[in-house]
């Protein structure tokens, strides 16, 4: 590993945005870079996922993934910077730097003996709306096959996400005639109606345990400042570590949205996303063993409560899977997101050496 060439590639990018559905300049950076590193087995499929395996035998003994796509659209996707002993920018641990270390990942483990080959993955559609369907993809291509799947973060070193937290996205429409916004004042807005919709969602009371979140991410609609707005749409998300819980607040919502429609303005709530639960327990091989890995370097493992990672996927299909992180930060999905340089080292080493017990089992 040359923890100068791998800050360099997380930098090169981070710089090319690469929102949910628009991944393919990211990809195809990657690519050359992976290219260059040796990998001569490199494929795409068809949703945009960057496939290349490592030299040995055609059986994958682990496939190690880290998702190309960031929440930032292109014109919030500013450059990231170094400034002393931290990379600066939007996206540059979540997730530039897993990125990064695919390719760090292809040099070491081609420049020894490899029992096996390791399927390095570079997945689309993590974030947003992607609903995971790019780690969909790659599981369904390999299935049971490997013997664990490993999920790449550049945020979060010493977590070991091995739950997964179970979380829906909805997409709530609301239509009405609309109008001018003098002379047909009288008419209901579509917007408006959104936003008293919003304030009821606001106020439904969460359980603090287990612990429920109900966030509305993103409104939109209208035509003009002066023209009563035909149409708007706003796009929630709900998680908890109870699917109970998910259920109960998913009938409040359609509720909610039943109870403010009306003859002159209709809403609609649509279930556009579903992450999946599922786990492996904390004394599993594979936990324990990434759990060493990082003690040896001198990082403190933390078996972290439930999160939505791409490891959701296999979880869920009861496959050894977990995500961790390569090291400390801040500021995830933000203008103020920053990786910490000097603990890197550790977290690539942890993860090296995983992959190499994965080897021998």
């Amino acid at each position: 590993m040359l923890l100068e060439r791998m800050l360099e590639n997380a930098l090169s990018l981070q710089a090319i945005p690469a929102p949910t559905g628009q991944e393919g300049p990211r990809a195809a950076r990657l690519c050359d870079l992976l290219t260059e590193a040796g990998l001569d087995q490199i494929e795409h499929d068809d949703l945009g996922n960057l496939y290349g395996a490592t030299a040995g035998s055609t059986h994958p003994i682990a496939v190690v993934s880290a998702h190309l796509d960031s929440v930032f659209p292109p014109t919030q996707n500013r450059p990231a910077e170094r400034r002393g002993s931290r990379l600066i920018g939007p996206g540059i641990g979540d997730n530039a730097l897993g990125l990064s270390a695919l390719i760090e990942l292809a040099y070491d483990l081609q420049a020894k003996p490899v029992h096996g080959c390791v399927w390095l993955v570079a997945n689309v559609a993590e974030e947003g709306m992607g609903n995971l369907e790019g780690m969909r993809a790659v599981v369904e291509r390999f299935r049971g096959a490997p013997r664990a799947y490993l999920v790449l973060e550049g945020l979060g070193l010493g977590q070991l996400h091995h739950k997964a937290l179970p979380a829906r996205r909805y997409r709530i429409r609301a239509e009405a005639e609309g109008g001018h916004a003098w002379i047909h004042a009288d008419r209901p807005s579509a917007v408006h109606a959104l936003l008293r919709l919003g304030t009821a969602l606001s106020e439904i009371r969460l359980p603090k345990s287990p612990r429920t979140t109900l966030n509305i991410g993103l409104i939109r609609g209208g035509t003009s400042v002066n023209t009563i707005a035909d149409h708007a749409f706003m796009e929630v998300d709900i998680r908890s570590y109870s699917m109970d819980i998910l259920a109960q607040l998913d009938m409040a919502m359609r509720k909610l949205c039943a109870q403010a429609s009306g003859q002159q303005v209709q809403l609609f709530c649509q279930l556009v996303g579903e992450r999946p639960s599922g786990e492996i327990p904390a004394d599993h091989p594979l936990v324990k063993a990434a759990a060493a890995a990082l003690s040896r370097q001198g990082i403190r493992p933390s078996s972290a409560t439930p999160a939505s990672t791409d490891a959701s996927i296999p979880l869920n299909l009861g496959l050894p899977a977990l995500c961790m992180g390569l090291t400390q930060g801040a500021g995830a999905h933000s203008q103020n997101e920053y990786i910490e340089i000097d603990p890197i080292r550790k977290g690539y080493a942890a993860v090296l050496e995983l992959i190499g017990w994965l080897m021998t089992q």
